[in-house]
């Protein structure tokens, strides 16, 4: 089912090209075919657009202007981060409707208030940048994913993503405190205070997280930060099933009174698959295992023994199989490694279907296992992978093809039908950290409940009535 929303379908005409280029600056624009040519297409080389230019400006200011003339002019605008999504959601349209405009040039951390917790950054900001400016206080942004070098904060606040740290301290929604905005009629919505009581009204920011950029363009952000741990505790455990793998998070839970920063599920083929694929790793345990979970836990107080003697007790319970403790920080990245260059082995090892998906926690170990069956079932010679974190119900749901072949676009299509079928009648959401973008679109307007639909377009309709902002993404 297509978007039913208008948008601008047209390329832009010369006398619009000029007054965003006025709007945005001198020096601000970019038109050469080669420079542009790595923001026209995703990384994965899966999604490809066109745009006429590209324009960067460098404050807000110029941003509000550039707005105030795309809409003048009826041209469309696509943000765009650090271009490391996987939906398709900062590539232009093909047609060359719309302009891209990236937001990489205001990337200043402007203040950190250790008091406060906080830390209000621009949107261009690198979220490695922002680690290292908080860990330089004393603090933490605890927010951390493989793309930390080359993801944008304003990215990241567009998609609400998530990560590794989800588990205890949520997604993007939960750790901004305040937000500035360009709204569709190029006015400056600035909520950066990062009040931690605030009840005038409707929550505006919240509106904007998650949007994908189809409501505003985000300049700038407060982000929410803690005090750094003092101690850190990593360990890999070898596990029969995923059933098994939640009963330790709950053990694990108690035991530490709540202090599982991260509890990450892993199957035997996915270790594999990084054994097999990506040079220097080494398997943490002796013997095969069906399942792995790696786990971190942070906290104030020494926790090694904490972990070591959960661990023992689950081991003499028969709950685990194997497992390991990390005895530094080095072999704490190793173990690390093993789960974060899971996606680039199994890219190595050959074509796969991907899916972002969510269920309840309770749900996710036998969600997984009977998706898997039903899945490989319908597919001969399909393999899922599935892994991800458990602890906030995340899976990544990979289908990849038979050894040594691939899916034709009708397959993929019909896989991704079905997983997201069976993810809709579990209660749960097609897409859990990765946005909508365009990938997902059909699929939303498809089974999102109808009472949902209707708001999300009310929304849209009311604050971008032209259709200029991320035209085509979501809706």
């Amino acid at each position: 089912m297509a978007s039913v929303l208008s948008h601008p379908t047209r390329q832009p005409t010369a006398a619009a090209l000029a007054a965003l280029a006025a709007a945005a600056g001198a020096g601000n624009i970019l038109t050469e075919p080669a420079v542009m040519a790595p923001h026209l297409t995703d990384w994965r080389g899966k999604h490809h657009g066109a745009s006429a230019v590209l324009l960067l400006p460098r404050t807000a200011a110029q941003v509000q202007a550039i707005v105030r003339e795309a809409a003048a002019h009826g041209v469309g605008l696509v943000p765009q981060g650090g271009n490391t999504g996987l939906v398709g959601g900062g590539i232009p349209p093909v047609d060359g409707s719309a302009v891209l405009i990236s937001l990489k040039r205001m990337d200043a951390i402007r203040t950190i208030d250790p008091d406060g917790l906080t830390m209000t950054v621009e949107a261009g900001a690198i979220l490695q940048r922002v680690h290292e400016a908080a860990e330089a206080q004393g603090l933490v942004f605890p927010l951390s994913l493989a793309a930390r070098g080359s993801a944008t904060i304003g990215g990241l606040v567009s998609t609400n993503a998530g990560g590794v740290q989800v588990l205890r301290h949520g997604t993007m929604r939960a750790l901004v405190a305040g937000l500035e905005a360009v709204l569709p009629d190029g006015s400056l919505f600035s909520q950066l205070t990062g009040l931690p009581k605030d009840n005038r009204g409707y929550d505006l920011k919240q509106l904007l997280i998650g949007a994908e950029g189809t409501l505003g363009i985000v300049t700038a952000v407060t982000l929410k930060l803690i005090p750094a741990p003092a101690h850190r505790a990593v360990a890999w455990a070898g596990l029969d099933s995923p059933q098994a793998a939640l009963a330790l998070l709950g053990r694990l839970r108690a035991a530490s009174a709540g202090q599982v920063e991260s509890f990450e599920l892993v199957p035997g083929l996915g270790l594999d698959l990084v054994l097999r694929h990506i040079e220097g790793q080494r398997s943490p345990l002796t013997g095969a295992h069906p399942w792995h979970a790696l786990i971190e836990l942070a906290g104030p107080a020494a926790l090694q023994d904490t972990l070591a003697d959960a661990l023992a007790a689950a081991l003499e319970d028969g709950l685990i199989a194997d497992a390991t403790l990390a005895s530094s920080g080095a072999q704490a990245a190793q173990l690390w490694a093993l789960r974060e260059n899971l996606p680039d082995a199994e890219r190595r090892d050959g074509p796969a279907v991907h899916h972002d998906i969510s269920v309840a926690v309770a749900a996710l170990p036998g969600f997984c296992l009977a998706a898997t069956a039903e899945v490989e079932a319908r597919f001969p010679g399909s393999r899922v992978i599935a892994f991800g974190h458990l602890g906030d119900g995340n899976l990544h749901f990979n289908v990849k093809a038979p050894p040594g072949g691939s899916w034709r676009a009708e397959e993929a299509a019909a896989i991704t039908r079905l997983v997201h079928d069976l993810v809709t009648a579990a209660g749960g959401s097609i897409s859990a950290e990765h946005g909508i973008g365009t990938l997902k679109r059909d699929d939303l307007a498809r089974l999102l409940p109808p009472a949902h639909l209707a708001a999300m377009r009310a929304i849209k309709g009311a604050l971008d009535p032209q259709g200029i902002m991320n035209p085509g993404k979501v809706l």
